[in-house]
C-alpha cells in the first residue's frame, strides 16, 4: 500500500503557506541526494552521511524556553530550567521561522514517539534542511504506509536553523532559541544546526504527557535477556547508557528514551543517537558498524579526503554522534517494547573516583539517588563543558523535565511499589584510583562483567558490605571482577586523600538534597551519613 501525498493545504493548515518544492515523506535515498547536492553533506567511506553543525555541537540548555499560558503555567516547573517566554514572543518567532520556511523547499517528516499505541504521539517535522529531516526520520517511529494515511499531527516541529532570534526583540538570551508550547504541542528550533535539539524537544514534551496519563518517562535505555527479564539504565550522555545497553547476549529496546505503562516499558523513538568520540571496535562492536552504514547520519566526525572516517579526532568537539535506525543493532527488539523491568541500573559517571562500580540500593536508596542524580557532565555534551563537571541532574535528566521532580520520583516509587521484585543497582562508570586528572576510567569490561552477574541474579547470594558513609551494600568479592575496584580506597594511592574527597562528595550530596524539602523523610534520610 502507497500513502498518499496531502496538498499544500495540509501545510497552510499549520499558518505555513510554502511557494517551493514540499517534499513529503522522503526517502533515505532522496535525502542523500538533496543533502548532498546542496553541500551540507559528505558521503563517508562505509556509506554514512557526515554532517558539520557548525558552532552548536551540543544542546545549549540556558537557550530552551517553555511558553507561559493558561493551559500548563499551574503544571510547570518553572526556573533554570523551564525559563519561561511569553506568548507573544512565541508567536513572533513562529512568525519569522514560518517566513523563512515559506521562501524554499521543505521537507515533511511525518513519525512517532511512543512505540505503545495507547501512549504514542504522531509528530510532524517541517524542515528546511535535508539532513535533518533524515535525522528526524531516523530518530522517530516510523509510520506503516496505512499508518500514514491516517495519521493526524498531535505535535509540531517547525524547525529552520537558519533563522536566528534578536534577543531584545524576541525575549531570547541569543540567537539560537528551542521554545516548546505545551498546549498546542508545538516546538519552534532556529539559530542551531545540532540535530540533537529536534530529538531532546520531543523528549521534554513527552516527558510533560505522559505522566498526565499515568506512565512513568524516564531518560534511560532498556534490555531484555533471557526469560524475559528486563532492565532499563538512567543516566546523563555519556554515563554508558547506549554502550551498556547494547549487549550482544540481551535484546535492546532503546538507548536513551522510555516510558514505564501499565504493560511494561517502551521506547519512545525508532533509533539511537550514540557519542562516537573514539568509539573502539572492540568495545562497541554493534555501535561501530553503524558509523560505516548506509542511513546513518554522523555529526561533527572528522574525514579525510577520501572520506575515511576518523573516530578519534576530537578538534569539531568531544561531542561526536552517530543517528541511526534501531534496527541497525543486530539484537535489537522489533517491537521496542517489552514487559515489566527486573532491574533498574543507576549509571553514574563520578569524576571524584570515589563511587564503587556497582553497589544494590533499597527503595529509599533508589529514590533519593533518584532525584539526586549525580553524575559528571562529560565534555562536549553541552555548549562549554570541556572537562568532566561534577554535577546533580534531578532525575538523571533534569534539562528535559517540564514538571517538578517529586512527579517523576512519585512514579518511580510507584512503579517500584507495585513491582516489588524490583531490583535497584548503582553503576560507577566514571573514574576509578583518583579523581579525574589523576586516575583513569573504570574499565569497561569489568562494568559489562558486573552487569552480567547482576542482571543475572549472580550477585543475589554473594556477600555485601555496608558502605559507612554512603550506606548502600557492596559487593565483597565477584568472580572475574578484580576485588580491588569492589573497595574504591584500596584503588587509590593516598588512602587519607580518598577519605578526605569521599566526604567532600557527601557534603555535596547533603547541600544539594536540601532542595527537596518535600521528600518523605525515610527518603531524605537513605542518603550519606555526614
Amino acid at each position: 500500500m502507497i500513502a498518499t501525498v496531502p496538498g499544500r493545504g495540509a501545510l497552510v493548515e499549520h499558518g505555513i503557506d510554502i511557494r517551493g518544492r514540499i517534499h513529503w515523506h522522503p526517502s533515505t535515498s532522496q535525502l542523500y541526494v538533496h543533502a548532498l547536492t546542496r553541500g551540507e553533506a559528505r558521503l563517508a567511506e562505509g556509506g554514512a552521511l557526515a554532517v558539520d553543525t557548525g558552532v552548536h555541537t551540543g544542546r545549549s540548555p540556558k537557550d530552551k524556553f517553555v511558553v507561559r499560558e493558561p493551559g500548563s503555567e499551574d503544571r510547570i516547573w518553572w526556573g533554570d530550567v523551564n525559563a519561561e517566554i511569553a506568548e507573544s514572543s512565541f508567536e513572533g518567532l513562529r512568525d519569522k521561522i514560518v517566513a523563512r520556511l515559506g521562501e524554499g523547499d521543505v521537507y515533511v517528516v511525518d513519525s512517532f514517539s511512543g512505540a505503545d499505541p495507547a501512549h504514542r504521539i504522531a509528530v510532524r517535522v517541517i524542515t528546511e534542511s535535508p539532513w535533518h529531516a533524515l535525522f528526524a526520520k531516523t530518530l522517530f517511529i516510523d509510520p506503516t504506509p496505512a499508518e500514514l494515511v491516517e495519521m493526524e499531527t498531535e505535535a509540531l516541529v517547525l524547525h529552520a536553523p537558519s533563522v536566528t532570534a534578536v534577543p531584545e526583540e524576541d525575549g531570547t538570551r541569543s540567537g539560537m532559541f528551542v521554545v516548546l508550547h505545551p498546549t498546542r504541542t508545538e516546538v519552534l528550533i532556529g539559530g542551531t544546526y545540532y540535530a540533537g535539539e529536534i530529538k531532546k524537544s520531543i523528549f521534554t514534551l513527552m516527558n510533560d504527557r505522559l505522566p498526565l496519563e499515568g506512565v512513568f518517562p524516564m531518560h534511560c535505555s532498556a534490555n531484555v535477556g533471557p526469560k524475559e527479564k528486563v532492565a532499563v539504565f538512567f543516566g546523563l550522555s555519556g554515563t554508558g547508557k547506549t554502550t551498556l545497553s547494547a549487549d550482544p547476549e540481551r535484546a535492546l529496546i532503546g538507548d536513551d528514551e522510555h516510558g514505564w505503562g501499565d504493560e511494561g516499558v517502551f521506547n519512545l523513538e525508532g533509533g539511537c543517537y550514540a557519542k562516537v568520540i573514539r568509539l573502539s571496535p572492540e568495545a562497541e562492536p554493534e555501535i561501530y558498524r553503524t558509523t560505516r552504514t548506509f542511513g546513518t547520519v554522523l555529526e561533527n566526525v572528522v574525514l579525510d579526503e577520501q572520506g575515511v572516517l576518523d573516530l578519534d579526532d576530537d578538534s569539531r568537539t568531544e561531542n561526536t554522534r552517530a543517528a541511526y535506525k534501531l534496527e541497525e543493532i543486530a539484537n535489537a527488539l522489533p517491537q521496542k517494547r517489552a514487559g515489566h523491568p527486573s532491574a533498574v541500573v543507576m549509571l553514574t559517571a563520578d569524576a571524584f573516583g570515589v563511587l564503587p562500580p556497582i553497589a544494590r540500593l533499597d527503595r529509599d536508596q533508589a529514590l533519593y539517588w533518584f532525584l539526586s542524580g549525580f553524575t559528571s557532565k562529560l565534555a562536549g555534551t553541552e555548549i562549554g563543558v570541556k572537562e568532566p563537571q561534577p554535577t546533580f541532574s534531578t532525575c538523571f535528566g533534569a534539562p528535559f523535565l517540564p514538571q517538578p521532580p517529586a512527579v517523576y520520583a512519585g512514579l518511580l516509587g510507584r512503579k517500584l511499589e507495585e513491582h516489588p521484585h524490583v531490583q535497584v543497582w548503582l553503576v560507577n562508570t566514571g573514574w576509578t584510583g583518583g579523581s579525574y586528572g589523576e586516575g583513569h576510567r573504570m574499565p569497561i569490561k569489568a562494568t559489562r562483567d558486573l552487569l552480567h552477574a547482576a542482571l543475572s541474579g549472580k550477585l543475589d547470594s554473594v556477600e555485601y558490605r555496608t558502605d559507612e558513609l554512603f550506606g548502600f551494600e557492596v559487593p565483597v568479592e565477584v568472580p572475574g571482577v578484580d576485588s580491588s575496584l569492589l573497595d574504591p580506597c584500596s584503588t587509590w594511592a593516598d588512602p587519607e586523600a580518598y577519605g578526605r574527597k569521599s566526604r567532600e562528595l557527601a557534603r555535596m550530596f547533603r547541600d544539594n538534597f536540601e532542595r527537596f524539602e518535600d521528600a518523605a523523610p525515610s527518603v531524605a534520610a537513605a542518603g550519606p551519613r555526614v
